[in-house]
Parts: structure tokens; sequence; C-alpha cells
């Protein structure tokens, strides 16, 4: 596990944000799909969701539809969701579970829940014909922390070396242990780099969001992660709240009980290229899930995880958790939306950042590296 040296900023005098076309431009948006996207280590969610063998879910990427599964012998997969005969789509259902085998609607090509190809009906008298040679598209696939990534590329880079810096960090935590009480989609009327850009910083908390100003001054706490594709760090619990909740109090019991005692008085937030939002807070997680629709609207996806005794204990109260932060997002979908009306204007021009935007700020570099600029 790297050392945890939390540092209070790394702010650079003459950031400012970015032009206006970053947000409006139809292009440049297909461009972030094939150069962020296409290639990145993508969050599609919880492990969980595949707990048995033959359990699947369709996530899309990059404007590609994927198959998420457990194959029958219980390896984790994800393919394209696009037949080998005439390119049609294989599953239209979002979620279910497959029998033995995966068979187009179409013309009945039959694949086994590995990707092999084991049915083609009439095939048998093409020339040189061998299933082998027809499996589905393969996505590479990861597990961390109870959670599951794909990657498009041919030749990804390896997740362990992508995420090296991640490795271990959160474990205190008991990740992959949580169990999810809540899930939301939220449809955002801005585009998906204000939804980063805005969860990056609080400097916005004091006139947003009151109330979670008041259990979380935006002036504690300090960023262990400055620079790169993941960033982020905490801020401290105001005494006398236990959590960040509607009450103050905590919602259940600890995430695990290997939390240390600093941590317990805590709440971290880290933004993980190119989709997570990561919350860890005593007694809960929460996370979102971000994808661009359109270059003024993206889908938020959240889940709230507990620690599965909370869910069974009649004296917890997980939607004191639920609630707080339902109300921080709606008031955070509000404002990002009328940032993205501002900065349609043709009058917009990018302006600076203060030292208290430094991770936004950090943000965008990196945001721009993987674009190709500088």
């Amino acid at each position: 596990m790297s050392t945890y040296r939390p540092t209070s900023t790394s702010y650079k005098e003459g950031a400012r944000t970015l032009p206006r076309d970053y947000y409006t431009s139809e292009s440049i948006l297909a461009e972030e799909r094939e150069r962020i996207f296409s290639r990145s280590w993508n969050c599609v969610g919880r492990a969980s969701r595949l707990a048995r063998p033959g359990d699947y879910f369709l996530r899309e990427i990059a404007g590609e539809s994927i198959i998420v599964l457990r194959d029958r012998s219980g390896t984790l997969r994800a393919f394209f969701n696009v037949c080998r005969h005439r390119g049609t789509r294989l599953c239209s259902e979002e979620s279910g579970r497959l029998g033995e085998t995966l068979q187009c609607s179409y013309h009945a090509w039959t694949y086994a829940t590995d990707g092999r190809l084991v049915g083609a009906p009439h095939m048998q008298d093409v020339p040189g014909f061998d299933k082998a040679d027809y499996p589905l598209h393969a996505a590479a696939i990861a597990e961390w922390e109870g959670f599951l990534f794909v990657n498009l590329a041919e030749q990804p880079a390896p997740f362990d070396r992508a995420w090296a810096a991640l490795q271990g960090r959160f474990a205190r935590f008991g990740l992959p242990a949580l169990v999810a009480g809540h899930r939301v989609v939220y449809d955002v009327r801005a585009n998906w780099k204000l939804v980063f850009q805005n969860y990056s910083e609080c400097l916005h908390c004091p006139t947003i969001h009151p109330k979670l100003a008041a259990v979380l001054p935006y002036q504690s706490g300090a960023n262990d992660l400055t620079e790169g594709p993941f960033l982020g760090g905490y801020m401290e619990i105001k005494s006398p709240n236990q959590s960040a909740t509607m009450s103050g109090r905590a919602c259940g019991h600890l995430v695990s009980g290997d939390l240390p005692d600093r941590d317990r008085h805590r709440a971290f937030y880290y933004t993980l290229m190119p989709n997570l939002l990561l919350s860890l807070h005593p007694d809960y997680v929460n996370y979102y899930l971000v994808r661009p629709l359109a270059v003024d609207r993206t889908e938020v996806e959240s889940e709230w995880l507990f620690h599965p005794e909370t869910l069974t204990d009649a004296g917890s109260n997980i939607r004191d958790a639920i609630e707080f932060w339902d109300l921080t997002n709606r008031q955070d979908w509000e404002i990002v939306g009328q940032a993205q009306l501002g900065i349609s204007s043709r009058r917009y021009t990018p302006g600076p950042y203060s030292p208290r935007e430094s991770v936004p700020a950090a943000w965008d570099r990196e945001y721009l590296r993987q674009m190709g600029g500088s």
C-alpha cells in the first residue's frame, strides 16, 4: 500500500478553465470517445451483479454495447454485443441470466458463455469454414475492490499497471464486502466534464450546499492525489457530526473494522478517470458512473454501499445517507446545468482557477494529456 501523505494544494499559477468548444463541440465529444473512453479502463459497476454463472448485464462504452457476464465456469467476461455472422445485436435486455449458450435471434448463430461459436446453421456447406475462427469479439475485463472495469482497446495497458497508484490504497474500507442498498440514475443537462470538475472542488459548497458545508467544512482536509488520472483527498467531518447524513448521525455500522480512528472522522472523495467518482465515508460508500450522452447531457448512475449488517440491523437508517447525497447531487446537477448554459454563450471565455480549485485544474491537465494536447 502506498504511503498516505496528503498535501494541501497543487495549485499552479495561471491555470484557467477550458475553452467553450470543449463543452459544446460534437467533434470534440466524438474525439473523447475515441481517445479517452475507448482506450481506458471504464468502470461498469459492481462484481456482485454477476453473482452466479450465466448472470450478465449490458453497458455502453464509447458508443459500443458490451455484454458483461460470468461464464459457466465462473470466469468474468466482456464481449462486444455483435454477432459474428451479420453483426446483429445478441442481447437486448439490460440484464438477465443466460443458459448454457447465447443465440442470435436473426440466423441462430449460437455461442457458449465463454464466447466460442458452437452453432452456425448451414455453414458446414461453406468450404474452409471453421467455427473456431468466429468467437465473439472480446473486451478486456478486470476486477478491483469489488468493481468491474472494461477496456475496449485491442491491446490495452494492463489494469494492474494502469491502476498501480490505487492498488491497496482503499483496502481499509473493505469495499469488496459492501452491499448496495440504493441505486438511482440521474439525467444531467450538462457536459460530462462539468460533472467531474464540479465534484473535484468544494469552493461552491457554502453557496450551493449549505447542508453539506455544515457537516464537511470546505476548507478542511487535504488532497493526497494531486496529479494524473486519479485525484482527490479527504474532508474532516465536523463534530458533533458522525457522518455525512441528514441527521449527522452514523447511518449504520462502520464499513470495515479495519478503518483507523482518524478515518472514522473523515470523508474521502476521488475522481478516477475516465468515468468513476468515489465517495468514502465511515459508515457507507457511494459511487457514480459518468456516461456522456451528448455535449450537453450526461447520465450519472449512483449506488450507495453499506456493510451487510447495516442492511439487516433494524437500528440502521440508510435513508439518512441516501437523502443527504440525493439532495446534494440534485443541487449539483442544477448548478452544472446553469454552467453549461453560460459556457454555451458566445461571450464565454476561460476564467482563472483559484488555489481552492487546484484539483479541477489538475483534472483538466490530465484530460488534455489524454486528448493528445497540452
